[in-house]
């Protein structure tokens, strides 16, 4: 099952609430944050070009593609080019966002710079 992604808000921010944790209220925000340390934000650029270029990524993808970004970043690395069968991606990992994204055929003729790492995942 493939998905586009459209209108996703860049950036959302986040209310946090001050009150006393408990230590079960511990564990949820703990556990809370390590979702949230995974989960994928799309910047706007990059949600307008997987829309321009007709990009497809499925849901497994997508999410095999968030445990190696956060695994990316376990290791230090800051910008990633990111090689899927569909598409190429540049995720800066510090704040996991997708910044660009085009289609292979595409990326055959780029030059990647200021990136530390790549992930491919053909």
């Amino acid at each position: 099952m493939s998905f586009k992604i459209n209108n996703f808000n860049h950036f959302q921010s986040r209310q946090q609430i001050q009150k006393p944790i408990s230590k079960q209220g511990q564990f949820k925000e703990y556990l809370s944050n390590e979702i949230n340390d995974k989960q994928l934000k799309i910047s706007k650029h990059a949600n307008d070009r997987l829309n321009e270029r007709h990009i497809t990524i499925s849901e497994a993808d997508w999410s095999l593609i968030e445990n190696k970004i956060y695994e990316a970043r376990q290791m230090g690395v800051k910008d990633s080019l990111v090689l899927v069968n569909e598409a190429a991606l540049i995720i800066n990992t510090q704040n996991n966002t997708v910044i660009t994204a085009m289609d292979r055929e595409e990326a055959k003729t780029q030059i990647f710079t200021n990136i530390n790492g790549t992930i491919i995942m053909d």
